[in-house]
């Protein structure tokens, strides 16, 4: 595997040769840091949202007025989570994403691993203006190509319900705290 000039392998998640510049809808997921609760908490399957979790979906409804190619779906804001579905449309116009700096893995302009950098970016400067210096995201996101209407509408269900399934879901840290407890 080649090494990165950052002198770590660095294996992509990606799909091999796909374009994720081109029109169609995907589902994202963006993980806070080592899954810290920052952005709020859910009490009876209701998302709570803190000012950190205010942040977050303000900067993700703000995605699309400033990107002329994206359009939002349902979105959550978990307590150390997000699940959007966003979706690029066919506009050739100048918009934001153009003005990606280069990088060594450079990043496509109107592409998805562009808008979810910017967005990224973009909420951990707000938050860190909130004097909370040490928020970041994980490193890298989950993404996945939505493929038909049958596909759409099981994501939108998987987000919508997420803050139902809490309790049993393998990102609160509750569970991640009670599972390595139960191994020792």
């Amino acid at each position: 595997m080649p090494r990165n000039t950052y002198g770590h392998s660095r294996r992509s998640i990606r799909l091999k040769g796909y374009d994720y510049s081109q029109t169609g809808a995907y589902f994202i997921t963006i993980c806070a840091h080592k899954g810290l609760c920052v952005c709020g908490d859910i009490r009876n399957g209701v998302v709570q949202l803190n000012d950190f979790g205010r942040i977050v979906e303000r900067e993700w409804l703000r995605t699309a007025k400033i990107r002329s190619n994206i359009e939002l779906d349902v979105f959550v804001v978990m307590p150390n989570h997000f699940h959007g579905i966003i979706s690029i449309v066919n506009d050739t116009s100048v918009g934001a994403t153009r003005r990606v700096a280069p990088t060594t893995h450079s990043l496509t302009p109107n592409s998805i691993g562009a808008t979810v950098g910017q967005f990224k970016s973009i909420v951990t400067k707000n938050i860190r203006k909130t004097r909370f210096q040490g928020f970041k995201w994980q490193r890298n996101y989950y993404e996945h190509v939505i493929r038909n209407e049958d596909d759409l509408k099981d994501v939108r269900g998987y987000i919508i319900n997420n803050p139902r399934k809490w309790e049993l879901d393998a990102e609160n840290s509750n569970n991640r705290r009670q599972k390595n407890r139960g191994s020792s």
